[in-house]
């Protein structure tokens, strides 16, 4: 075997010394006053989300105002006045209409006050209940009925 030096001393169950955290003034004086190792560190994103740290989120920030993209078109006054002046002319309330094309009242409203975004799904089912033409050219016009009569 090797020579064992049985002189030196074995310390078993001793604590480790770990850095204490302090945010009083006087225990980080009393601990220089020890002598202690003293380091003091400032957190700058105390309490934030850490994906969102420091410059990242500045330049996220800038690249989208570098990046505008326009705004989705919003239905026109015009189609908007058209489908109210048509649902007035049949005596319907806006709740009415919305049951008849299976929509929220709500979206209608979008609709006439000129809010929405247009969907050609929603117009065309605007059109055959309210009998008039909401996209293309001749907006509120009234549209021929495809009645056949024998």
């Amino acid at each position: 075997m090797a020579e064992v030096d049985w002189d030196s001393k074995t310390v078993i169950g001793q604590k480790r010394t770990v850095a204490k955290v302090t945010k009083k003034d006087s225990e980080l004086n009393a601990a220089r006053r020890a002598g202690a190792v003293v380091g003091t560190d400032k957190k700058v994103a105390a309490g934030g989300n850490k994906a969102h740290q420091g410059t990242d989120h500045q330049r996220i920030a800038k690249l989208d105002r570098d990046n505008e993209v326009a705004p989705p078109a919003k239905v026109a006054p015009s189609v908007g006045r058209a489908m109210q002046d048509a649902r007035m002319e049949l005596k319907l309330s806006q709740k009415d209409v919305a049951q008849k094309i299976n929509e929220k009242p709500s979206v209608l409203q979008d609709y006439e006050s000129g809010k929405a975004v247009p969907n050609a799904q929603i117009l065309g089912k605007l059109e055959r209940v309210l009998g008039v033409k909401l996209r293309g050219s001749d907006i509120g016009k009234k549209l021929e009925s495809k009645t056949k009569s024998t």
